[in-house]
């Protein structure tokens, strides 16, 4: 497992670095200065990255939910103090776990468990919704194209679904790329009228 501690203080990292010594086989890279941050990480490719701000300005903490936001990885960020704002703007950014006041070596492990499980459980989730969002469009296409065969061919609504699935089956294609093309023909030939 490779990981990403973004610390200014060594002192800090420190302490992460002893947390993730559990981890036995960890690559473990301490990244202390903040230029060409996403380039450097982008190098690394690590499973999951550990940000460390102590007492962070709020520009400091704009940048790296600039870092998190373009990062699709695990990350866990330490924070001295409680800020509502910061939260709520490192959940959106994507950070899987914000942790205040809570460095310390023990309880590194069980953090990174956390942050690892939570980002799994919100890509399962964005990608059960970008599914649904593909099932609708199909969907769509298809009401769509059943419509153009029911005006154009004066078809009752099973009749022209009997047709897409009957060409959907002859062509071995689903019936979404039937019903798109049907919409693609008829868009076409309205649009040369």
């Amino acid at each position: 497992m490779k990981i990403v501690v973004i610390d200014e203080s060594r002192a800090r990292a420190t302490i992460i670095e002893d947390g993730l010594r559990a981890f036995g086989d960890a690559e473990i890279f301490i990244l202390s200065e903040r230029s060409a941050l996403i380039a450097r990480i982008a190098e690394i490719e690590p499973d999951i990255v550990l940000i460390d701000l102590g007492n962070p300005a709020r520009d400091v903490l704009e940048e790296y939910f600039a870092v998190s936001r373009a990062l699709a990885r695990p990350i866990a960020m330490f924070v001295d103090e409680s800020d509502d704002e910061a939260i709520a703007a490192s959940i959106d950014a994507g950070v899987s776990a914000y942790v205040v006041a809570g460095l310390s070596a023990p309880r590194i492990r069980p953090l990174l468990d956390l942050a690892v499980r939570r980002f799994q459980a919100f890509a399962r989730l964005e990608q059960e919704l970008a599914e649904a969002r593909g099932q609708l469009h199909e969907r769509e296409t298809i009401d769509r194209a059943k419509r153009i065969l029911m005006n154009e061919r004066r078809w009752s609504e099973p009749e022209a679904y009997a047709e897409l699935r009957r060409k959907a089956m002859d062509s071995n294609r689903r019936i979404a790329a039937i019903a798109e093309a049907v919409v693609t023909a008829h868009e076409l030939m309205n649009g040369m009228r």
